[in-house]
């Protein structure tokens, strides 16, 4: 009995009521609309100069290659145009000396080199026509323009992006520690690699996996209008929208396209709140956030994503472990619990150690329906070292597991509602009666019982939204933003590059103005003399 109550007491602690939905969806678009005004805020708001989304009828070969940790992966993705895709990947690892290589031409020669190999592999006849051409023509290059592949490249470290395919590395993490990196354009270092090789291939767009994941829904999901929002809720949390220009009010360093009148908008929305204005804070959230490697930062996705919720149920563990008055994973004999065992926890269970406890059980419980929880308690055993835990302690695991879980998809309807809500769509005659399309990737939204059904039951409760909006909210899993998403920024990036003269076109304009004037000039001269 004093388990179950005192297991009460603890899931109350993660109730996240409609009320505290409705507070953190007003807070969240102050701090939205913050960071679109200047740089600094928690939440940053980083333009990423894709002005555009596809909307499933673009066709075309491209590339993609992903740096994200220790692979690199070089893929190509063929657009069909009827929503459907061809991808064609390889996988490499990336040698340890190359993460912290005395130079960053290593490792962008080691990329380039993959891109070549691939290539030669998949699209030999693409690269066979490409050499052809370089020996026959003239030109140096030895194509034109249009034999070009465009490639987009997924970088997964911090950099400060000033165009669709500029951006410059501020730190290197993942166990990377190049130092002459640092500053630099990653697109320029492996552009010269590429050149180096004589390959048909243009750096086009430097991507985001949140703006991939943006990209790949609107390519694929049905419907005219494309998806609003790109959001991961896995590892970590982030989302990707698109923005009115005219909503961003700080100034855009680099050049893009303002035709659309939009911009795709990374929100780095796992640092909203970071004041603590709102967010549900318990003793358990405190202590897990001091104990972290980065103490007072990215709060929300502490609370959200897959990384963090295992070890908030791990801390809550540990608590009930020392109040020896609830007897969790303890018991006196085998008449105290229905296996007749006695139950114990190992020393070295894995409840006793910082980040020991993965996330995944949490799914477990979730699922687990059977009238005893069984399979939980098999799964107690087997990962966590508890012997024959009873079917008390399975119910307080699965209740608190439960509790935290819930309160983070809740959460996560916060962000995916101030994002609806700052579009505008639900109000807009334009998209009366079109779904408001969202795509989504990630372990939670994949794997956790029932997350994306807890997010809909959230955003029922949003002002602005309710029931009948809500259900206008299509939440759909993007798969494979880093390749499929960088190849389609790829494809907005060549649009782009076709909307600007090119050297010739811009000569030829500027001879048709100074032929215009001399015109006028003349027209000017004539007019008085006829007059006389």
């Amino acid at each position: 009995m004093a388990l179950a109550t005192e297991t009460k007491r603890l899931v109350a602690q993660f109730e996240y009521t409609d009320e505290d939905v409705n507070i953190g969806v007003k807070e969240f678009l102050r701090q939205l609309d913050e960071g679109l005004s200047k740089n600094g805020s928690s939440m940053s708001q980083i333009p990423t100069y894709v002005t555009a989304v596809p909307n499933g009828t673009e066709k075309g070969l491209y590339l993609a290659v992903d740096l994200g940790g220790t692979n690199l992966r070089v893929c190509s993705v063929r657009l069909n145009g009827d929503n459907s895709f061809n991808l064609t990947y390889s996988k490499a690892a990336i040698p340890k000396a190359l993460m912290v290589a005395k130079t960053s031409r290593e490792l962008f020669q080691f990329i380039a080199q993959n891109i070549e190999t691939f290539i030669k592999t998949h699209h030999y006849d693409h690269y066979e026509h490409h050499i052809r051409r370089r020996e026959t023509m003239s030109n140096p290059e030895g194509y034109r323009d249009e034999a070009i592949l465009r490639l987009g490249f997924t970088f997964s470290f911090p950099v400060r992006q000033v165009g669709i395919n500029k951006g410059y590395l501020i730190r290197w993490t993942k166990g990377f520690d190049i130092p002459d990196a640092i500053g630099k354009d990653v697109c320029a270092l492996l552009q010269d690699e590429i050149n180096l090789l004589h390959l048909p291939v243009k750096v086009a767009a430097l991507v985001n996996d949140t703006v991939g994941t943006l990209m790949a829904r609107s390519y694929t999901s049905p419907g005219k209008t494309g998806a609003l929002l790109g959001a991961i809720f896995g590892t970590g949390t982030n989302g990707a929208y698109i923005e009115k220009l005219s909503s961003i009010k700080k100034e855009l360093e680099g050049v893009y396209d303002d035709s659309t009148g939009e911009m795709v908008i990374n929100t780095e929305w796992g640092s909203f709140d970071n004041q603590l204005n709102v967010l549900p804070t318990t003793t358990f959230d405190v202590k897990l956030d001091l104990e972290s490697v980065n103490p007072g930062i990215q709060m929300f996705e502490k609370r959200v994503s897959g990384m963090f919720l295992g070890e908030i149920l791990r801390v809550v563990l540990v608590s009930l472990l020392q109040d020896k008055s609830v007897q969790l994973f303890h018991d006196d004999n085998s008449s105290h619990n229905d296996w007749k065992s006695t139950t114990t926890i190992a020393p070295e269970s894995g409840i006793f150690k910082k980040w020991g406890l993965d996330s995944a059980i949490m799914s477990v419980a979730a699922l687990d329906n059977t009238p005893d929880l069984g399979t939980l308690r098999q799964e107690l055993d087997s990962q966590l070292d508890v012997y024959s835990p009873s079917m008390e302690d399975a119910q307080a695991f699965k209740a608190i597991a439960c509790a935290i879980g819930r309160r983070a998809a809740r959460l996560s309807a916060v962000a995916v509602g101030g994002i609806v809500l700052q579009s505008g769509k639900l109000t807009d005659p334009a998209y009366a009666d079109q779904p408001i399309d969202v795509g989504v990737d990630g372990s939670l939204v994949e794997h956790y019982p029932h997350f994306r059904t807890m997010m809909h039951d959230a955003l029922k409760a949003i002002d602005g939204i309710g029931e009948a909006g809500a259900e206008r909210i299509r939440i759909g899993i993007a798969k494979d933003g880093s390749g499929v998403g960088a190849a389609l920024i790829a494809l907005v990036a060549q649009r782009m590059e076709e909307k600007q003269p090119t050297a010739i076109e811009s000569m030829q304009q500027v001879r048709s103005e100074l032929s215009l004037k001399n015109l006028g000039a003349i027209d000017e001269a004539v007019v008085p003399d006829a007059a006389v």
